[in-house]
């Protein structure tokens, strides 16, 4: 266990390595880019803490979630999450790779009904954990359990969800292709991974499909923990002439929206609804719906239903999709666009890239034939 695990962990070891927690406590293992990134780990938080256990988060620890404060982002507010009465969960941050494995396993030895895993960094270490802990139950955030020759395979108690970034991040392109005005529009990754890829492929497979004749400029940062980094490339692309830039960059991410600010330019956030860290800037969201993940997974452990396996949420499922578009940025005619593309997509008239290699054979369907209003023409 490193420094930072054994700090963070403390008040908990002091209550012994093993410990019953009273019935349906769980346990929630931070990524690197950990509370407060705005993004993938707060809506994990939010899914467990805001909208399960009815409790916030504050410098003094968790209080009592008024009901007339339960307020969730715009996409969520048609559907019903009543808060399901859990106790105060278990929640461990982890700052490098090292920590993920020893933070799951105190989790377990504490007597958590379910640790979550968020991020799919986290893989390695829930594999090790789950197999030996086979009577534990495990929710893994973002990717599918691997084998030993990095191919996905089930455990009995471990569920794993992926989603389609491609599907919502194709919606985002679509809406910054309507809405540029300079016909440059950048996307910032953090690591150069697959399931950023998928990020990419999709954003640029939206773009295509509305306005072929915008260019993308495609930048990484290399890290999903460096804000700084954000910053410079988001300054970077704004300063070669892109007016929106999508980022699927986690705490990064965060630097790219303050570039955005400083150049007075848009930006598309991810993850979670991030129009209140910049208001003015911020076009849209590309929402990965973690929470929701979070909060079934947890109502199936209280039912007794939860089972391990592998779940995939996309469009349809209402995994993925896009927040409330700031109006005053967008074209008039964008939202009843992006509605007919995000139709289109669920019906599979349009089939949203997850790759490079399919990104170079993406077509674009016809605009006329989905009744496009701001179609750019190819030629």
């Amino acid at each position: 266990m490193t420094l930072r695990t054994l700090g963070i962990s403390l008040l908990v070891l002091l209550c012994g390595c093993k410990k019953t927690q009273a019935a349906h406590t769980v346990g929630l293992a931070l990524d690197v880019g950990g509370r407060g990134d705005q993004s993938f780990n707060d809506g994990a938080l939010r899914g467990l803490e805001t909208m399960a256990a009815g409790l916030r988060y504050t410098a003094r620890g968790y209080e009592p979630l008024p009901d007339a404060e339960y307020a969730l982002p715009g996409d969520l507010r048609d559907r019903p999450f009543p808060h399901l009465g859990i106790p105060q969960p278990l929640v461990l941050a982890g700052k490098a790779q090292e920590d993920y494995e020893p933070n799951l396993q105190l989790l377990v030895d504490q007597g958590t009904e379910l640790s979550i895993a968020v991020g799919f960094m986290m893989e390695p270490a829930v594999r090790a954990v789950a197999a030996r802990n086979p009577s534990a139950r495990f929710l893994l955030l973002d990717s599918p359990v691997l084998d030993g020759k990095g191919k996905p395979t089930v455990l009995p108690n471990v569920r794993a969800v992926v989603f389609r970034e491609n599907e919502g991040s194709f919606l985002a392109g679509a809406l910054a292709a309507e809405t540029t005005k300079t016909q440059k529009i950048g996307f910032v990754g953090g690591m150069q991974l697959p399931l950023i890829r998928k990020f990419e492929a999709g954003f640029r497979a939206g773009v295509m499909q509305v306005n072929p004749k915008a260019e993308v400029l495609v930048a990484y940062t290399g890290t999903f923990d460096d804000e700084k980094k954000g910053v410079e490339i988001g300054q970077d692309l704004y300063g070669r002439g892109c007016d929106v830039v999508f980022h699927a960059a986690g705490l990064d991410g965060l630097g790219v929206i303050k570039a955005a600010q400083q150049a007075g330019k848009m930006v598309i956030g991810v993850d979670s609804d991030q129009s209140h860290v910049a208001p003015r800037n911020i076009l849209t969201s590309m929402v990965k719906h973690a929470d929701v993940a979070v909060y079934l997974a947890v109502k199936d452990v209280m039912e007794g239903k939860f089972a391990g396996g592998d779940l995939v949420l996309g469009l349809r499922e209402g995994g993925v999709g896009l927040a409330q578009v700031n109006a005053a940025l967008a074209p008039p005619d964008a939202m009843a666009d992006l509605e007919k593309l995000r139709a289109a997509l669920i019906a599979g008239k349009v089939t949203a890239p997850a790759t490079l290699d399919e990104l170079a054979k993406f077509v674009p369907a016809a605009p006329a034939a989905l009744g496009l209003a701001h179609a750019v023409a190819a030629h």
